[in-house]
């Protein structure tokens, strides 16, 4: 059964009319989904179609927990899903708009050295109704705490999970993020990252093809890569970078490739020239990320110095790169630690409740 918070307008009015609607029911309906309305806030909808419209898949990502950065004003949100599942978003301020980082999957599976995402796995996939409530509660949440002016105006899929991994809600978020009746948002401020799910960008360059694809890379040969990134067993560097470029060419949109420098591992002078060589020949963009600590991985960053001189050589060798800028490290902004210290604490909790009761569960 479809989900109504990701529906079409052609959906929509074919389910009208099987429920005996008028049309123009669905003109309306849509204006409040495209704000993320559930059915009982839809004012204007006579109760008994409120009523079978509630009887309908929804999916909903609820804010319970919001953090401001002190530095920056960054605010990372943790959302419950319907089923108690938690996923991360982050909102970031920059000089031409909001950015939004929206989580694809709670959990990930893709098993990244330097991720906390992926530290229990993947618990399942979002529907494309969950990634939309994602944008539309933090836009509903922003609105109520300062000014209906500040509205989400571009989206990075970079938070939990991998979208390539989620691919058919994936490519259904992006229609109804990009549509006049859904959000409205033009696909061209909408970035995708994967770790490299070879096939499936081949198939993006079809289904989404004015995205920025944003690849993982994180290593500029096979060996060290096959340390960081386990998804490099499966699609070597000889298979994922001619994809990247293939993607480049038919679409003309420049690639992003995200190297997060880790110190003794992926940051010498040899990786700098190895992946300016590597890189050579396509329309691309190094964004260099200072590695974030996660206490779980015996990894450490490099100095954000260090991280500026990694870029000038990069730069020096004619691959475009730059030191991505820092937000919300006073938050837990990486993805995935803010939702891992909430399990953490949850689970601290339960044991105390248990601990109290003399270890009886209730069951």
């Amino acid at each position: 059964m479809i989900d109504l918070a990701s529906i079409t307008k052609e959906e929509l009015e074919s389910l009208l009319a099987e429920m005996g609607e008028p049309r123009f029911r669905a003109k309306q309906i849509m204006e409040w989904l495209s704000r993320g309305a559930e059915p009982a806030e839809m004012s204007n909808i006579p109760k008994a179609l409120r009523e079978k419209l509630a009887e309908l898949p929804f999916g909903s990502a609820k804010i319970i927990e919001t953090r401001f950065s002190k530095k920056d004003d960054t605010a990372k949100m943790l959302y419950e899903l319907s089923d108690g599942n938690i996923v991360e978003g982050v909102l970031m301020h920059y000089s031409y708009g909001n950015t939004l980082c929206i989580s694809t999957q709670a959990g990930c599976r893709m098993g990244c050295a330097f991720c906390a995402s992926t530290l229990n796995g993947r618990v399942r996939n979002l529907t494309a109704g969950e990634m939309l409530s994602e944008v539309t509660s933090a836009e509903r949440n922003f609105a109520r705490a300062e000014d209906k002016k500040r509205v989400v105006t571009n989206i990075v899929m970079m938070g939990c999970g991998e979208p390539l991994d989620n691919y058919e809600n994936t490519v259904r978020f992006l229609e109804r993020a990009t549509a006049a009746d859904g959000l409205g948002i033009s696909s061209r401020n909408i970035s995708l990252s994967t770790c490299g799910l070879v096939p499936k960008i081949y198939s993006l360059i079809d289904d989404a093809p004015h995205v920025t694809l944003c690849i993982s890379l994180h290593a500029p040969n096979n060996e060290i890569r096959d340390k960081l990134m386990p998804v490099n067993r499966s699609w070597r560097m000889e298979e994922l970078i001619p994809a990247a470029k293939h993607y480049a060419d038919v679409t003309g949109r420049r690639v992003i490739f995200e190297y997060a420098l880790v110190d003794g591992v992926n940051s010498s002078a040899e990786c700098a020239r190895e992946l300016a060589s590597r890189l050579r020949g396509i329309n691309c963009h190094v964004n260099l990320i200072p590695l974030n600590s996660v206490k779980e991985r015996d990894l450490n960053g490099v100095t954000r110095a260090y991280a500026h001189s990694f870029a000038e050589m990069l730069n020096k060798l004619h691959i475009s790169a730059t030191v991505r800028r820092e937000l919300g490290t006073d938050i837990d902004g990486a993805c995935g630690q803010l939702r891992n210290k909430h399990a953490e604490t949850a689970a601290a909790a339960e044991q105390t409740t248990n601990d109290r009761n003399g270890g009886q569960t209730g069951e």
